[in-house]
């Protein structure tokens, strides 16, 4: 497969990309979660690179982009200004835009900013448009944790060593049900929780794990602003993600026109779970 890669300057620094295939059809641009996981779980959307250039890369402070290691620089403002500044570079006048988890999230921020001009269509895959509402389905989701999992981590919680062994083990349940429920893990999803573990947007942005989120986008919050999004819309999750229904729900009934697809048995990183089934949902909706 074709591939061309290289550095963007954006605020902040620079930022990594990588374009793949070629052809005539509208590029496809994925923004990856996290904040901080970088590109390498998105590389089976490559696979739609038949039709369509796709675009992958490591937003500020992960991967391989520069990692500057100044706080302030990691804020949802300046996310959003990198991906114009991406736009720019790489002369993406039009696009269909992918985001994932907190991709998704990025995804929501620019187009309510009126940024999408030239934005054709967009991907919400695992997304959510609160993260309080997020976070508090991702608490219900520890309780029913089996065996007992939940009540432990809570325990654990109260007497402050969230940071031990035990703990994290029973986290890992929690991942290995609503976050990637393939096992063994595929090496390009384990690479990016492995990135998002030393990344420092994710500690500034996010937190200490996927369900303790206390940093700058604690309190994010565009329910009210959906009717904003006016492009055609596909909502994908999986049947057991960490981002619930309830918040797929939410971004169905405020985008109008909007589809929610839900995938049976998958999680948050269906494409790494059902890579084939799930392309198969996005090369339909872009065609």
């Amino acid at each position: 497969m074709q591939e061309t890669n290289g550095y963007a300057e954006v605020p902040g620094g620079r930022v990594w990309w990588r374009r793949f295939g070629g052809g005539d059809k509208t590029p496809l641009l994925a923004l990856h979660g996290g904040p901080g996981a970088g590109h390498n779980y998105l590389l089976p959307l490559t696979a739609l690179a038949d039709e369509r250039p796709v675009i992958l890369y490591d937003q500020l402070g992960c991967g391989e982009a520069d990692s500057p290691q100044d706080p302030a620089l990691y804020t949802i403002q300046r996310s959003v200004d990198e991906v114009d500044a991406v736009r720019r570079a790489l002369g993406l006048d039009r696009i269909i835009l992918f985001g994932n988890s907190w991709g998704a999230m990025l995804s929501i921020e620019y187009m309510c900013q009126g940024r999408g001009v030239g934005v054709e269509k967009l991907i919400l895959s695992g997304g959510l448009a609160s993260i309080p509402q997020a976070n508090a389905g991702q608490h219900r989701l520890i309780d029913a944790l089996p065996n007992g999992a939940g009540a432990r981590m809570r325990a654990l919680e109260a007497a402050g060593e969230a940071h031990g062994a035990e703990y994290q083990a029973l986290a890992q349940i929690f991942y290995d049900l609503h976050v990637c429920r393939k096992a063994p893990m595929p090496p390009e999803a384990a690479r990016s929780l492995e990135i998002a573990s030393t990344s420092i947007a994710y500690r500034v942005m996010n937190g200490p794990n996927e369900f303790t989120i206390i940093g700058v986008i604690k309190d994010w919050d565009r329910r009210a602003d959906l009717g904003r999004i006016t492009v055609p819309t596909l909502i994908t999750t999986g049947e057991f993600d960490e981002c619930d229904l309830a918040c797929q729900e939410t971004l169905r009934d405020g985008i109008p026109g909007s589809i929610l697809q839900v995938f049976p048995d998958a999680s948050h990183m269906t494409m790494n779970e059902i890579p084939e089934v799930y392309n198969a949902a996005l090369r339909a909706f872009m065609a």
